[in-house]
């Protein structure tokens, strides 16, 4: 893994991420346009990370943290790319991101009928809440 480059996204990355996410990720997101991207860049620059082989885009997750709870969402791996350690590349980063800003506990958003991604997160040591329910609404 060691010619894998993870860094955080810049303005300039929103349309290559936005064209990544339709390709390598699963479902979508009210906030899937330029000017959500745009605003969780400028609220917190380091939230956004990108994964990148060669300067090749090849994996993404989106670490909040709003003083409180940490929060991952977004974790894709471009499909020809899974299976090569970018996703626990990516995981490792969002925990040390974490903890170097006090986080004691990380909470990741994952579609109930992504089966892949359940797999993923298990093997990195997370457990699915059943007592939980997100509960949602447009504004």
């Amino acid at each position: 893994m060691s010619d894998l480059h993870i860094r955080c996204a810049t303005p300039s990355d929103i349309d290559a991420v936005l064209r990544f996410w339709r390709e390598a990720a699963e479902g979508t997101s009210i906030s899937d346009d330029h000017d959500g991207v745009a605003r969780l860049i400028a609220r917190d620059p380091e939230a956004l990370l990108l994964a990148e082989r060669e300067g090749v885009l090849v994996g993404s997750v989106i670490a909040g943290f709003d003083g409180w709870r940490c929060s991952a969402y977004r974790l894709a791996v471009h499909p020809d790319r899974r299976r090569q350690g970018v996703a626990t590349a990516l995981m490792e980063a969002v925990e040390q991101r974490f903890l170097s800003l006090g986080g004691r506990r990380v909470d990741a958003m994952v579609l109930e009928a992504n089966e892949r991604a359940h797999h993923t997160w298990a093997s990195a040591g997370y457990h699915r809440e059943d007592h939980w329910r997100r509960w949602v609404k447009a504004l």
